[in-house]
């Protein structure tokens, strides 16, 4: 299965999982759309501090250690969520993989020129 196809894959895949737990996320209001932007970016911020602790960052406990499974595991629970909101916003794996390519083109010209000043209108064609 070729990468695109599997990014298609994982966007049917949360699809089924969100409405089986009744997030229907193609046929919501400016509403509902800003109340579950809002849930997965909290959701998001949890998973991230939960990945935060897999890593032993605390500089004055010497009893943590590097917990390589669990952040992995909670980089699949960020992808899920992010997948998610990607599909609040309308986006479809292939706008998804398409704006993408855009932004690291962006983000690539910004590193070549040296991103010495923020241009707002560098990313509006995305």
């Amino acid at each position: 299965m070729e990468t695109h196809d599997q990014l298609r894959e994982l966007f049917r895949m949360q699809a089924a999982l969100n409405r089986r737990i009744g997030v229907d996320t193609s046929a919501m209001d400016e509403a509902e759309k800003t109340r579950w932007i809002l849930n997965y970016c909290r959701a998001m911020t949890q998973e991230i501090a939960e990945l935060t602790d897999s890593v032993p960052w605390k500089w004055w406990a010497k009893y943590q250690k590097f917990d390589e499974q669990n952040a992995r595991v909670e980089v699949v629970d960020l992808f899920h969520f992010l997948v998610s909101l990607a599909q609040v916003l309308g986006m479809s794996a292939d706008d998804l993989f398409n704006a993408y390519v855009k932004k690291n083109e962006v983000n690539l010209r910004r590193q070549e020129s040296g991103y010495a000043s923020k241009d707002h209108g560098d990313s509006a064609h995305i």
